[in-house]
C-alpha cells in the first residue's frame, strides 16, 4: 500500500464506489421521474432534486472523510506491521475481516521466522567464535615449530598459516557484522596505538616480501570502536601486502582526522573502481590472483558503515592504491 496524495485518494474512493453512486444516482432519477408523471410543479421538480443533490454530496463528503481515516490507519499499521504491537484497526467489512485476520497471521507467522531464524544465527556465531578460538591453538604450535628453524621455506609457511588465521577471523567478523549496533563500544580512542599494533601484527608479512613501511605517528583521538577499526585497518594492511611485490606502504592521518594507506602495488582498473566494496566482487585483480574472496572490502565497506565512517579509494593500475578513511567525530551518532 502507497501513500497517496489527496487527489490521487478522492479518485481511488470515487473508483470504490462508483457502482454505490450510480445506484444513488439510478433511483434519484426514478424520484425525480415520478414526480414529474404525477404533475408535479417544475418547482417541486427542481426542489427534490436539489435536496437529492444535497444529500448525496453530504454522503459522498462523509464517505470520504471516513475512507481517508480508515486508509491512514490501515497505512500507518501496514508500515509498523512488524513491530506492531496494538491491534489492527477493527474491520468494517466481512472482506475488510477476511484481509484483516491475514494480516494477523502473516504477522504471528513471520514472528515466529524471525525468532527461529535469530536463535539459528546465534547458534552459528557461538559455533564460529569457538572455531576461530580453538583453532588459534594449533595455529600457535605450528608456527612455534616453524620458527625453531629460520629457513625460507619455514618463513613461507609461518605467512600462510597467518594467512589461515586472518581468514577465521574474518569469517567470524562476516558473522558478527550482523550483530547491529549492539556490538559496538564507542569511545575516544587514540589512533596511534591502534595503527600501531596493526603495523606491529603485518611487520612479518612486510619483511617476508621485502617491502617498506612508512609511518610517522599521530596524536589524533578519535570517536570509534577500537575492535571494529582495528579490523578495518588491518585489512586495508592486508590488501596493500597481498599486491604489493615492490616498494611498500605509507600510513598517514591528517589534520581533519583522515586515515591514509597508501601502497606502490598493481592498482585497481578504473572500470572496477566503482565495485571494490561489492560483496563477492575480486575484478580483474581477482582473475589475476585466484585465491581473492572479494570479501575483505566488502566487509571494510560495512564495518565503516556502521561506525559512520567513510571509506573511499583511489588508485591508478601499474602506480598503486590509496585508501581513505574519513573519522570526523562529527559523522558518528552514538546509539
Amino acid at each position: 500500500m502507497e501513500r497517496r496524495g489527496n487527489r490521487s485518494l478522492f479518485r481511488a474512493y470515487i473508483r470504490s464506489y462508483w457502482r454505490d453512486m450510480a445506484a444513488f444516482g439510478l433511483f434519484a432519477g426514478i424520484f425525480w421521474v415520478v414526480l414529474a408523471l404525477y404533475g408535479a410543479g417544475a418547482e417541486a421538480v427542481l426542489y427534490a432534486a436539489g435536496l437529492c443533490v444535497l444529500a448525496g454530496t453530504a454522503l459522498l463528503a462523509a464517505g470520504y472523510v471516513r475512507f481517508r481515516r480508515e486508509h491512514m490507519r490501515r497505512l500507518a499499521a501496514l508500515e509498523n506491521l512488524l513491530v506492531l504491537t496494538e491491534p489492527l484497526p477493527p474491520a468494517g467489512t466481512p472482506a475488510e475481516a477476511d484481509f484483516r485476520a491475514m494480516a494477523q497471521r502473516m504477522k504471528e507467522a513471520y514472528g515466529a521466522l524471525a525468532t527461529e531464524t535469530e536463535r539459528s544465527r546465534r547458534e552459528d556465531l557461538d559455533w564460529f567464535t569457538a572455531w576461530v578460538h580453538q583453532i588459534k591453538t594449533p595455529i600457535a604450535v605450528m608456527r612455534l615449530t616453524l620458527q625453531a628453524e629460520d629457513t625460507t621455506e619455514h618463513r613461507a609457511l609461518e605467512t600462510e598459516l597467518f594467512r589461515i588465521g586472518q581468514y577465521a577471523q574474518m569469517a567470524l567478523t562476516y558473522l558478527r557484522l550482523g550483530e547491529g549496533t549492539g556490538d559496538l563500544r564507542i569511545e575516544t580512542v587514540a589512533l596511534d596505538g591502534v595503527i600501531r599494533q596493526a603495523v606491529h601484527k603485518y611487520a612479518p608479512q612486510f619483511v617476508q616480501r621485502k617491502l617498506y613501511l612508512r609511518y610517522d605517528g599521530t596524536d589524533a583521538r578519535v570517536l570509534t570502536d577500537e575492535k571494529w577499526l582495528s579490523f578495518i585497518l588491518e585489512q586495508l594492511l592486508d590488501n596493500a601486502v597481498k599486491y604489493t611485490v615492490s616498494g611498500g606502504v605509507t600510513i598517514s592521518v591528517s589534520p581533519e582526522k583522515v586515515l591514509s594507506v597508501s601502497d606502490t602495488g598493481i592498482g585497481v582498473e578504473q572500470a572496477d573502481l566503482p565495485r571494490i566494496f561489492e560483496k563477492g566482487f575480486t575484478g580483474f585483480n581477482g582473475r589475476t590472483d585466484k585465491t581473492a574472496t572479494g570479501l575483505g572490502l566488502y566487509l571494510c565497506r560495512q564495518a565503516a558503515d556502521r561506525l559512520r565512517h567513510r571509506l573511499w579509494a583511489v588508485s591508478e593500475p601499474g602506480k598503486g592504491s590509496t585508501f581513505y578513511l574519513d573519522m570526523h567525530s562529527d559523522k558518528l551518532e552514538v546509539e
